[in-house]
C-alpha cells in the first residue's frame, strides 16, 4: 500500500503492546484513522497462531486487526530489548496493553514507570475485570466476559440455553471503548498538556453496554418490574423465511402489520383487531410477529423489500457471510476490497467504515509480518 499519513490523527504516535484482538482492534482503528501505529510484538503473539496461506503467523485474523502498523520484534524479558521499548514509549502519544498488571510491574511497563519518562503519555490499560476489585487478576476471554456481564442470561432467558453469542463481542466493544476513550484523554492531553492512565475493564464495559436496555424495570428503585427488553428477548424476534431466502421484516406499528399482511394476501389479519388501532399492546406483539413469519414464504425476499420500501416497514436482507463481497451493498462501499499483500498475495481487506468529509481515513499499509519493521522504526529513536 502506499505510504502516506492522512487522516484526524496525523502526528500521533501510537505504541500497540497488546496482544489477541481487544487491543489491537483499537489500535487498528487509530491507525485507520491517521495515527502512526508501532506494534510491540513476539512471534508467540496469539493473534499469529492460526490458518495461513503463504508466511506463518499472516491468519486472517492477523490480518485483520493488524494493518496500519509498523512491527517491531522485541523480547521484553531481555533487559536490552525492554530499553528499546521504553525509548520507543518515550516517543509516544499513547500506549495501549492488555497486559495483567502483574506483568506489567516486573516488566517496569506499568504507568508510574512510562508516566516518569513521559509524562505526556496516555497509557490505555484494558483487563478483564476492574483493577480495584478481587478479580483484578483474573484470566479473562471473551467468553468469560460475556457470563460475567449478564450476556448468557439474556440469552438464557430469550431461547432457554446458555449460549456464548457468535462473535467476540467482548472484545469489539471493549476496542471501541479503548479507541473513544483515548481520543477523549488526547483531547484533554491537548488542552492541558497532562497525560494520564485510562483503565478499561471488559467486564464494566460489557455491564454497562447491556444494561442501556436490559436494565428495564429495575432502572427504577424500588424496581417497576423484571430486567430484560421484551421486544428483542421475544420468541419471535428473529429473521424470517422468505421463498427464496432470510429477511429482517420488522413491522413496528399498526399501519406497519396491516400493509404486511394485504402484500401476503391475508385479509383475515388485515381485519385482526388486534392490529387495528393506532398502537399494539406489548402483550400481542410476540404472536403477532409469529403471524409475520407464517406469512413471510408468500413472497421473495426481493418482493418483500419492495414492499416494505413502498410501506415504510423496516426491511433487509441477511446477508450471507459466504457471498458478503457478492453483495451490492457490500461491494458499492468498499468494504471487503481485493488488495496486494506484499508477501500473502490477494486478500480481501475490510473498510473503514467512518468517512470525514476533511479528514479521511486511509489504509495505508497492510498487516506488517512479524517485526519486518524492527530496524527502520529502532533507526528513528537513535538505536
Amino acid at each position: 500500500m502506499k505510504d502516506i499519513t492522512t487522516g484526524p490523527l496525523d502526528g500521533v504516535r501510537v505504541i500497540d503492546l497488546s496482544t489477541v484482538v481487544m487491543g489491537p482492534y483499537a489500535a487498528q482503528i487509530l491507525g485507520d484513522l491517521g495515527a502512526d501505529v508501532i506494534k510491540i510484538e513476539s512471534p508467540a503473539d496469539t493473534v499469529r497462531v492460526g490458518q495461513y496461506r503463504t508466511t506463518p503467523g499472516m491468519t486472517p485474523l492477523n490480518l485483520n486487526v493488524n494493518r496500519n502498523k509498523r512491527s517491531v520484534a522485541l523480547n521484553l524479558k531481555d533487559e536490552d530489548d525492554r530499553e528499546k521499548a521504553l525509548k520507543l514509549i518515550d516517543t509516544a502519544d499513547v500506549l495501549i496493553t492488555n497486559m495483567r498488571p502483574g506483568a506489567l510491574s516486573r516488566l517496569g511497563l506499568n504507568y508510574a514507570d512510562v508516566a516518569e519518562r513521559n509524562p505526556g503519555l496516555i497509557y490505555a490499560h484494558a483487563q478483564g475485570f476492574r483493577g480495584d476489585s478481587d478479580r483484578a487478576g483474573n484470566a479473562a476471554y471473551d467468553e468469560t466476559v460475556q457470563a460475567a456481564s449478564g450476556l448468557v442470561d439474556i440469552a438464557n432467558r430469550a431461547i432457554g440455553r446458555p449460549v456464548y453469542l457468535p462473535t467476540i463481542i467482548g472484545d469489539k466493544v471493549s476496542s471501541l471503548t479503548i479507541a473513544y476513550s483515548v481520543l477523549a484523554a488526547l483531547v484533554h492531553r491537548n488542552n492541558t498538556g497532562q497525560g494520564q492512565r485510562v483503565e478499561i475493564p471488559m467486564t464494566d464495559t460489557m455491564i454497562a453496554f447491556n444494561l442501556v436496555e436490559h436494565l428495564a424495570g429495575h432502572a427504577f428503585e424500588p424496581e417497576q418490574g423484571p430486567t430484560g427488553f421484551n421486544l428483542s428477548m421475544a420468541k419471535g424476534h428473529h429473521a424470517v423465511h422468505t421463498s427464496d431466502g432470510l429477511a429482517c421484516v420488522v413491522p413496528y406499528n399498526p399501519q406497519n402489520f396491516r400493509d404486511f399482511f394485504a402484500a401476503a394476501e391475508r385479509p383475515d389479519l388485515v381485519e385482526d383487531p388486534r392490529i387495528a388501532g393506532y398502537t399494539i399492546d406489548p402483550a400481542d406483539s410476540d404472536d403477532l410477529m409469529h403471524l409475520v413469519d407464517e406469512c413471510a414464504p408468500a413472497l421473495t425476499t426481493e418482493e418483500w423489500g419492495e414492499v416494505c420500501e413502498k410501506h415504510s416497514i423496516p426491511f433487509a436482507p441477511v446477508l450471507e457471510l459466504d457471498r458478503a463481497h457478492e453483495d451490492d451493498y457490500v461491494r458499492d462501499g468498499h468494504l471487503l476490497d481485493v488488495v496486494q499483500h506484499p508477501s500473502e498475495g490477494a486478500v480481501r481487506s475490510i473498510g473503514i467504515p467512518v468517512r470525514f468529509s476533511a479528514t479521511p481515513g486511509s489504509v495505508r499499509r497492510l498487516a506488517p509480518l512479524p517485526g519486518q519493521d524492527t530496524a527502520e522504526v529502532l533507526a528513528e529513536i537513535g538505536v
